[in-house]
């Protein structure tokens, strides 16, 4: 960590293209979440980029966020009394929300690295994982959710349909429209090309 150079060549291209993914505008929308999810006690960030990595970095702030999304009597993470100084406890408390995360329904593919917070390597996932877990606290609406719910899309939620024996014996008769169609086929008319000439 410490002795990470500057970046030349394809590794500066890919740092780059993975910088411009960062969203301002959505960064807005979540600290107004973060603040309003936690309260004023949590602060507020610098704008921009490393301003947000800065204000998440030791992760009490996420660790707050994901237990205000549970009922007073279940907090999935341990929030220490001062604020962990030390890099591997930081890392530590990030990984518990991450874990808690998972808990609570995010999937895997949206959640980010520990590196790409701590290392600001890839904020734009980190902004992934919190509008996933925004929407899953939106779907949910269990009363935990506080803030704007037109701030996260709500996820698709399952439609469970119940069908009769007498339904599904019907259905065994229907050939669906993928097999094709046979109505008005015949071989009426057809030519396959010229008879076979017999020649002696």
């Amino acid at each position: 960590m410490a002795n990470k150079g500057p970046a030349y060549g394809m590794s500066r291209d890919v740092q780059s293209k993975i910088e411009k993914k960062y969203d301002d505008e959505l960064e807005d929308r979540l600290v107004e979440w973060i603040v309003k999810q936690c309260g004023a006690a949590v602060g507020r960030p610098e704008r921009g980029r490393l301003g947000f990595q800065v204000w998440l970095k030791n992760g009490i702030v996420l660790s707050r966020l994901v237990n205000s999304l549970y009922p007073d009597g279940s907090k999935p993470v341990k929030i220490p009394d001062t604020p962990p100084t030390m890099v591997f406890k930081q890392m530590e408390q990030i990984a518990q929300f991450l874990k808690a995360a998972e808990d609570y329904g995010v999937v895997k593919t949206d959640i980010f690295q520990t590196v790409d917070l701590f290392e600001a390597k890839d904020m734009a996932a980190v902004q992934r994982t919190l509008m996933a877990l925004g929407s899953l606290a939106v779907t949910k609406n269990d009363g935990n959710y506080l803030g704007d719910p037109n701030w996260f899309m709500k996820k698709a939620q399952e439609h469970k349909r119940e069908f009769t024996e007498s339904q599904l014996k019907e259905g065994k008769n229907v050939i669906g429209l993928q097999m094709g169609s046979n109505k008005g086929a015949s071989q009426a008319g057809m030519s396959y090309g010229r008879p076979r000439q017999i020649i002696s």
